[in-house]
């Protein structure tokens, strides 16, 4: 098992490539081994090449008895309002926790696809705006009102209220100075890529917060079929970066 201080999330398998009829199987299959090594919870992709990644959280919470699925949830997608309500609900169906994980960019080509060319940094400001709005909604202490840059609501109230145990966990995606400052805003986790060993830096004074890295893991019967795994799913160049490690 692993150390109580340290909280592990598995990844999810992305729904493109695989056979649709086995697609269901095949993720809780991935959520119950996950449940029974320990994890904390399993990371749901979503962009615009896979399927609804709250649809495929509610296979692993019917599939598992305690894991809690990790939503990456991207602002261009849907209204605050809804995934907030989708987290409440949840929550008064299952009794279980949800995690967001808080994604401000995506691939560029799915962005522009949806008309978003916001620039980078904006684009995290546009998260901070948009976090805000779920968790004063899932505070329910009062209705929410904000007119915002990005977005604007008046009185809004959110029911069924949510259990204060039941809060959902927070972590914003991103290793830029942007995304670190998002995350220290809202008080989340901040996720980042881990760099090399000699190029890895302590974090400076006063940033604060929870941190976390996001690792892959290539598995083969020797070291040298594993780094030839390694070499041939993520080769060094422009194609082999942007490959998803989860595939």
């Amino acid at each position: 098992m692993f150390d109580p201080r340290i909280e592990v999330f598995s990844t999810c398998p992305p729904s493109s490539g695989d056979d649709p009829r086995a697609y269901a199987e095949h993720v809780v299959q991935v959520a119950r081994w996950s449940e029974r090594a320990g994890c904390k919870g399993i990371l749901v992709y979503s962009d615009n090449s896979l399927l609804d990644a709250w649809l495929v959280s509610q296979l692993i919470v019917e599939g598992t008895r305690t894991l809690c699925p990790l939503v990456a949830v991207q602002p261009v997608y849907m209204h605050p309002y809804t995934v907030a309500k989708m987290v409440t609900t949840y929550a008064s169906l299952y009794g279980r926790r949800i995690y967001l994980n808080m994604v401000a960019g995506g691939f560029k080509n799915d962005l522009e696809a949806l008309g978003d060319r916001t620039p980078h940094d904006r684009r995290y400001e546009r998260l901070v705006e948009y976090t805000s709005i779920i968790r004063q909604l899932l505070s329910g202490r009062k209705p929410v009102t904000l007119a915002g840059e990005y977005h604007q609501v008046d009185k809004l109230r959110l029911s069924p209220p949510i259990p204060p145990d039941l809060f959902p966990g927070l972590f914003v995606s991103g290793s830029s100075e942007a995304g670190r400052a998002a995350a220290r805003s809202l008080e989340a986790v901040a996720i980042e890529y881990p760099k090399p060993a000699q190029d890895a830096t302590e974090p400076s004074n006063g940033a604060g917060g929870a941190r976390g890295i996001r690792v892959g893991l290539i598995t083969q019967r020797s070291e040298d079929e594993a780094w030839k795994l390694a070499r041939d799913r993520f080769p060094e160049d422009r194609k082999g970066q942007l490959a998803p490690s989860s595939r």
